[in-house]
């Protein structure tokens, strides 16, 4: 087993064992999401390690998407795919709703290493794509602010980049899936390595606005035909 997973397991059991030590626990989703925040942190706020990501104050829609690619093994994590295996859809979007409910601080940008001339490619892909080579802007999709459009799409800011480089990388390398048609998988395939490191660059250098809600669907119309919209909208 790999040492990642260990680590998860063990956070899980000292949760578990924490929650149940002589005490009378309360029913409620808080308490039944007490093994998702051993590792994406307290109110979903994630984890200090950059690897587990923030989930709190996401899209519902967003949020059940994934715990259902991760249950039908659409994105690839044992530890998430045997927590969920047994869990109804019901279930599912009572979580994602739970912690699309929540709304802790954001931490502040993380330092960057990466030279300007990166910062600014990274900044073009963002909020101007590359026409020459059919790649829609992110704000296309992401929304304006980038702080994801409801009730499916994530937003990007806030989220660090390792965590970043990791799920691009997935749909790159095609370990990620989303419902078809994957739009996601679509853009990434024209991306170039050098394209993925600076758009990443860029989103983690970024400040959190003042107003991270996600924009309404109506803000929006997309460049690509997604099929997690409709599986998020079920």
């Amino acid at each position: 087993m790999h040492r990642s997973h260990i680590a998860v397991l063990f956070l899980l059991l000292v949760s578990w064992h924490a929650a149940h030590a002589g005490t009378a626990i309360p029913d409620t989703i808080a308490q039944r999401v007490t093994a998702c925040v051993a590792c994406h942190g307290k109110e979903g706020r994630a984890a200090s390690d950059g690897y587990y990501p923030r989930i709190a104050g996401k899209p519902a829609g967003y949020l059940y998407n994934q715990l259902i690619n991760f249950r039908e093994g659409k994105r690839t994590y044992p530890i998430m795919t045997a927590m969920l295996d047994n869990l109804s859809d019901a279930y599912l979007r009572e979580i994602a709703q739970y912690f699309a409910d929540q709304h802790p601080p954001y931490p502040a940008p993380q330092p960057t290493q990466v030279d300007a001339a990166q910062l600014e490619r990274g900044r073009q892909l963002v909020h101007e794509g590359d026409k020459s080579r059919n790649i829609p802007a992110c704000i296309a999709c992401h929304g304006a602010r980038m702080t994801g459009v409801a009730p499916a799409i994530p937003g990007l800011i806030g989220l660090p980049r390792d965590y970043l480089l990791g799920q691009i990388g997935a749909w790159k390398i095609g370990t990620r899936h989303a419902a078809a048609p994957d739009c996601m998988a679509q853009v990434v395939e024209k991306l170039s390595g050098e394209d993925i490191g600076a758009v990443t660059a860029w989103l983690a250098a970024q400040s959190v606005p003042s107003d991270p809600s996600p924009l309404p669907a109506s803000a929006v119309r997309l460049p690509l035909e997604c099929g997690s919209l409709k599986q998020g909208a079920k």
